[in-house]
């Protein structure tokens, strides 16, 4: 801690701070553009699938045929979990799912012999992570539902799969594209908090069990992670398109926020939101439910004249009601994301791995000056 009376300036939430530098993920917060490793997220949503996307992420650029089959096959190998680890989480089966899969995680690491002592071990064990963490959140699920998990399916890929294990049926199509295309815009988004929970928890010298386990929890917080699950509930209120201007001007009166609007990096659209914003309009159709999406344009146009102070949409605006669509409960929303963020988390480990320093910024001292300590019985 600084002395009280030095002029120190203090960036509350580190806001606007660079502690490091990275290669991997461009953020222009005011013109809307985000990148992956230079390929435009944009690109990526349209093209790419979740396993090319992870691929890209954690090698640095995109797999030939030969490559990415190998990656999916790697993937398809760690789709299992220890017996106990099953167990760990009936005994937990009334928690929340982000309690229930931070506690699994966490247990993971113990019935894993190789705790990453090297770049190349970290990297394996981030993959293994990548396919466990699903069979987690899915087998929970089905445990508190009173049903047995469900096993892999090894033709399937990892949304799909996720989605099979999750409700014991075949996706449709549509329904395991969107999912994969959920998991491509969440899998990586620069320094926020739960990347660089996991970077400090790294700059430690802990294992990667142990920095997800933390990343986890960052994500477990409303402000994070809570979105998604926030803006079904405000829909749900809203109840019908012409009620949401009403709504709005309400909570604007109020000086309360519009669920999904607003990032602590964008003053545009989010990039992202564009893409789930399509995957809406096709779901509603298809489930035959378009007022979600009513209500969700009635809500855009409310905000529009908020837009140029740059409160705009965020990637959650949409994905809780895919989420809804799809069937899946409301509690899930936030470990879907962990789902897809598993490799922009193992990359931020990596990455703080490579000239690993411990993270260790100062606070401001503001109390009162030195004082004489006077014995208790003179208190």
């Amino acid at each position: 801690m600084t002395d009280a009376t030095e002029e120190v300036r203090v960036y509350r939430g580190l806001k606007g701070v660079h502690f490091d530098r990275s290669p991997t993920t461009y953020i222009d917060g005011r013109a809307g553009e985000l990148r992956y490793w230079g390929y435009s997220i944009h690109d990526l949503a349209e093209h790419s699938t979740f396993e090319e996307t992870a691929y890209l992420l954690l090698h640095g650029q995109l797999p030939d045929a030969g490559q990415l089959e190998s990656f999916e096959a790697r993937l398809k190998a760690g789709r299992r979990l220890p017996e106990p680890v099953f167990d760990i989480i009936d005994r937990c089966r009334g928690g929340h799912p982000m309690d229930v899969l931070r506690t699994a995680v966490s247990a993971l690491g113990a019935f894993e012999p190789n705790t990453g002592d090297s770049a190349q071990a970290v990297l394996e064990l981030g993959i293994k992570l990548t396919s466990q963490v699903p069979l987690i959140v899915a087998a929970h699920h089905r445990i508190r539902s009173g049903a047995p998990p469900v096993s892999p399916e090894d033709e399937l890929g990892h949304a799909a799969n996720f989605l099979y294990m999750l409700t014991g049926e075949g996706p449709s199509e549509n329904a395991a594209r969107l999912m994969d295309l959920d998991f491509v815009l969440h899998a990586e988004h620069g320094s926020n908090a739960s990347s660089f929970t996991a970077r400090v928890v790294t700059g430690t010298g802990a294992d990667l069990h142990a920095a997800v386990t933390a990343a986890v929890a960052a994500l477990s917080g409303p402000a994070h992670g809570g979105a998604a699950e926030n803006v079904m509930q405000m829909a749900r209120e809203i109840g019908e398109p012409s009620q949401a201007a009403a709504y709005v001007k309400d909570k604007r009166k109020k000086r309360e926020p519009i669920m999904g609007f607003g990032h602590r990096v964008y003053r545009a659209e989010d990039p992202r939101a564009r893409h789930l914003r399509r995957g809406v309009e096709r779901l509603s159709e298809e489930m035959g439910e378009p007022h979600w999406n009513g209500i969700l344009k009635a809500v855009v146009e409310a905000m529009r004249p908020y837009a140029r102070l740059g409160v705009n949409v965020n990637v959650d605006f949409y994905s809780g009601v895919i989420y809804h669509l799809l069937g899946i409960p409301q509690d899930i929303f936030v470990p879907i994301f962990a789902v897809g963020r598993v490799p922009g988390w193992t990359l931020q480990v990596l990455q703080q791995m490579d000239g690993n320093i411990l993270i260790r910024p100062l606070l401001q001292y503001n109390g009162p000056g030195l004082r004489g300590y006077v014995p208790i019985e003179e208190r």
